[in-house]
């Protein structure tokens, strides 16, 4: 790959554009991705969350974990785990606990097979220590600056 500027001038470079241009990309990428599926970013989210949960969550729990994704909120998580439920991927018993339908696990199955290319395509040419190493220094731009990053 061919870089923007020398590593002298990428050290001066602001992390602010940087951080913010990769966040685009990312987010255009992986939601047109799944755009191509017929799914939003959050319903995966919700999907993920509920095939992936040891024992059933319930719609508060989902919806709680969920709404502080880039900043989704709760009035639209309830919106995307009601459209879950409307397309048949997901059903709510009673008691408000969330369970995957059968059509739900294969279309899970189709975009977590659709977000494990993403991830390959994304990590291209990139070291898990190089990763590790972004991931870190990232999390330390929050914390010197008093933000506060949330995610699990």
């Amino acid at each position: 790959m061919e870089y923007t500027h020398t590593d002298a001038e990428l050290i001066r470079q602001p992390i602010g554009y940087w951080s913010w241009a990769a966040y685009k990309a990312v987010i255009a990428r992986t939601r047109a991705a799944l755009a191509g599926i017929g799914t939003t970013q959050p319903q995966w989210w919700v999907l993920a969350q509920v095939a992936r949960a040891g024992t059933p969550k319930t719609r508060d729990e989902v919806s709680r974990l969920l709404r502080n994704y880039l900043d989704t909120g709760p009035e639209a998580m309830e919106q995307e785990i009601d459209t879950t439920i409307a397309r048949g991927w997901i059903t709510e018993t009673p008691e408000g606990r969330l369970a995957l339908t059968p059509e739900g696990r294969t279309f899970y199955d189709k975009a977590a097979a659709l977000q494990d290319d993403l991830w390959t395509e994304r990590h291209a040419g990139i070291s898990d220590e190089e990763y590790l190493t972004t991931m870190k220094v990232l999390q330390r731009f929050i914390h010197n600056t008093g933000g506060r990053a949330w995610h699990h």
